[in-house]
């Protein structure tokens, strides 16, 4: 009996196994391979703030920011979630995915303790300028401390699939290609610089012949001529009066109204600079990223290519005008119909449906100080300056010693380590000192110090958390202060125009918009954040997230 239950119990075995089998065969899995775009351009507008969408909407072409806008995906409630809300720091979090916290581009430029000097964020001097003589060619990413999804990219393709970056700030063609990109080029227009487009030994050591051919042609020189505004200007009623005090004068101007004759004045503004300081200057990017497009083939075959786009022009046209000038309104018109031409070469050049683009911005801008004081808002300058002189003496007399205070950057302090260790001074004692004669200042709102080992603790707020954020336990400084909004530094430079570095709304809500291979069309209120895009273009091209990113993928925006 006990043989026959055996038996049965095998030949039960048998046929079950081979009913599971014939299940599985009869549906095998086919690997299929993740049909990629084969190029991803990421767009980042230097300044941008969210309401230039719906502001100017009107006004644009149908090619540009609408076509992003009615065939792609639009993130209506896009906001950066750290302190401070600057260039640098903007560009890493787009492409890495993460905050100043972890990728480590604290600033612009930040007090480096070691050195105890201020250095720039994509500052090397272990290369060589390329195409230059210039101090501006000898920058690398080295600084910052994660991947973007670019370098990503070229380690899931084997380094098969290109990248390049391209702007007219060093840090914005730098910092969004990362570490791995074929090229990141920039223009020569600083310190009287040669106009042309330059690179640094980090990448090659000769500049590629689509580039050299570039440089001698004859487009960068084409744009000193007159800027007026490309529609008649009583039409701009989205700005305010274009004669009026809250605009910077160019040299060899009266006013700051149109038109700008950029010839005759390119000698008393810096030459090349008045260029950048102008429309002119995304449109040069525009051309030069197009050149790009076709000098590197981008696109052109299986494997996943990235290009990275940076528009520095709005940013210089807004620090000299600000949120509400005709001078800004013109800007955005014009660049509108360099997104159409730059999506019209692609569609030629990669196809239609066969690239993806995002486009955000690395900060917003409050409207200037003056102007929203007139209008009895509360806004104002403080004196950095003032304030670094009082707070030193604060400290000599409340502990003896001169030159506590090393530094003051980004709104933070830093201390002299060396001399409190020597005299034997309690750290703690003297940050909260300084944090106190801080608060005493009308037009700063808050202060913050850190532990003994530079971390933020008790971090549960809003802005506690934004600060957090935006501070890297080994750069950033050991006391920090916030301003009352639309409050920044007073400076000769800030008395006009605009400025950015808080954490309110005006500085962190940027435009979102996805468009292209793989993103669905709509839009949303729902909160998203600058962290989110790196992962999600990750996750559209199936390849691993930057290794420090802390955002999430936006699956609504992605097609199923």
């Amino acid at each position: 009996m006990k043989k026959l239950v055996l038996v049965l119990s095998l030949l039960i075995l048998s046929v079950s196994c081979k009913s599971q089998n014939e299940t599985v065969n009869a549906n095998p899995k086919v690997f299929t391979p993740q049909n990629n775009p084969k190029l991803v351009v990421g767009i980042v507008v230097d300044q941008m703030r969210y309401d230039y969408l719906s502001r100017f909407y009107n006004k644009y072409s149908e090619g540009g920011f609408k076509r992003m806008m009615n065939e792609g995906f639009n993130c209506k409630n896009n906001h950066y979630n750290y302190i401070p809300t600057k260039t640098g720091p903007g560009h890493a979090s787009i492409f890495t995915g993460t905050t100043p916290k972890y990728h480590g581009i604290i600033g612009n430029d930040w007090f480096d303790k070691k050195i105890n000097d201020k250095v720039n964020c994509v500052e090397d001097n272990s290369v060589q300028p390329i195409g230059t003589n210039s101090k501006d060619g000898i920058k690398s990413p080295q600084r910052m401390l994660t991947t973007t999804f670019a370098d990503e990219n070229r380690l899931f393709t084997q380094l098969r699939g290109k990248t390049i970056g391209v702007s007219l700030k060093h840090r914005g063609a730098i910092l969004p290609a990362g570490h791995t990109a074929n090229a990141a080029f920039w223009l020569d227009y600083e310190h009287e610089g040669t106009g042309n487009w330059i690179t640094s030994s980090f990448y090659m050591n000769r500049l590629p012949k689509w580039v050299e051919d570039f440089n001698t042609s004859n487009i960068t020189e084409s744009y000193f001529k007159e800027w007026n505004t490309l529609y008649p200007i009583e039409s701009y009623t989205e700005s305010g009066s274009d004669l009026n005090t809250f605009e910077r004068i160019l040299k060899g101007r009266e006013t700051a109204t149109f038109p700008y004759d950029l010839e005759e004045l390119r000698t008393l503004n810096g030459n090349f600079k008045i260029i950048a300081e102008s429309p002119y200057g995304n449109s040069l990017t525009t051309d030069f990223a197009i050149a790009a497009v076709d000098g590197e083939q981008l696109g052109q075959d299986e494997y996943t290519d990235v290009l990275t786009i940076s528009y520095s022009s709005t940013d210089k046209i807004g620090h000299d005008y600000g949120v509400n000038a005709k001078e800004t309104e013109d800007t955005y018109l014009r660049l509108d119909l360099d997104l159409e031409r730059l999506f019209k070469v692609l569609d030629k050049k990669v196809g239609i449906g066969e690239y993806t683009v995002f486009l955000t911005s690395d900060h917003g801008a409050p409207d200037v100080p003056a102007y929203l004081y007139s209008e009895q808002i509360p806004a104002g300058l403080f004196n950095e300056s003032a304030m670094f002189d009082d707070i030193n003496m604060l400290l000599n007399d409340t502990y003896g010693i001169t030159g506590l205070l090393l530094s003051r950057i980004n709104n933070q302090l830093f201390f002299d380590h060396a001399l409190i260790e020597k005299n034997n001074l309690n750290l703690q004692q003297i940050k909260q000192t300084a944090a106190n004669g801080l608060l005493k200042y009308d037009l700063i709102d808050k202060v913050f110090i850190t532990s003994e080992i530079n971390i933020l603790e008790n971090t549960h707020g809003y802005v506690e958390n934004m600060l957090a954020n935006g501070h890297n336990q080994k750069r950033s400084g050991e006391v920090l202060f916030v301003y009352k909004p639309a409050v920044f530094k007073d400076t000769p430079w800030n008395r006009t125009g605009t400025d950015h570095h808080t954490g309110f709304n005006y500085d962190t809500h940027v435009p979102l918009l996805f468009f292209g291979k793989g993103i669905e069309n709509g839009s949303t209120l729902k909160r998203t954040e600058i962290v989110d895009i790196a992962p999600t273009i990750s996750a559209l091209l199936g390849i691993s997230f930057p290794n420090g990113s802390i955002g999430t993928p936006l699956e609504f925006v992605l097609e199923e």
